[in-house]
């Protein structure tokens, strides 16, 4: 009889790696980091449990949207009060003073909903909006995803 083989916590072993979001599309790079988060690329991957990779992301400032959605697309926040919708573009929030939001937020929706192991798969992401950060240390892989496929980047 064969069994399936489900990975302990204790068993499961976390790489790093980076990936430059330089004048990518946000929603593909949004889908590969959601995966590697998740754990969905390796072959022990076990749904209950948090096995997926940290994953840096630098030059968050710098990603791209297809066709006109930089201008036309709006994120919606509500202040928790009547007539407290607030709402602001794309354009804006990557000009403004965090741009790395449209990468947390886009990475963050296409988590599971609502459970702990989503916050704790989410907490292995870190978005930096330039060149720099504070992770050399655990010697990340760099993965190029740009030129994984052609349309990882936009046509323009």
């Amino acid at each position: 009889m064969k069994t399936t083989k489900f990975l302990k916590t204790a068993d499961v072993e976390k790489k790093w790696i980076i990936v430059d979001a330089e004048n990518v599309v946000v929603g593909r790079l949004a889908t590969f980091i959601a995966m590697r988060l998740r754990g969905k690329h390796r072959p022990d991957y076990t749904p209950h449990i948090d096995c997926g990779d940290n994953v840096i992301v630098i030059n968050a400032d710098k990603v791209a949207f297809t066709g006109k959605k930089r201008n036309d697309k709006i994120y919606y926040r509500h202040s928790g009060y009547v007539g407290g919708l607030k709402e602001v573009t794309a354009d804006k929030i990557l000009d403004g003073r965090f741009p790395e939001r449209v990468m947390k937020k886009a990475v963050q929706r296409m988590l599971p909903k609502e459970s702990p192991l989503a916050r704790q798969q989410f907490s292995n992401l870190r978005v930096y909006a330039g060149t720099e950060h504070p992770h050399e240390a655990q010697k990340p892989e760099v993965i190029d995803f740009a030129s994984m496929h052609p349309r990882n980047t936009p046509k323009n």
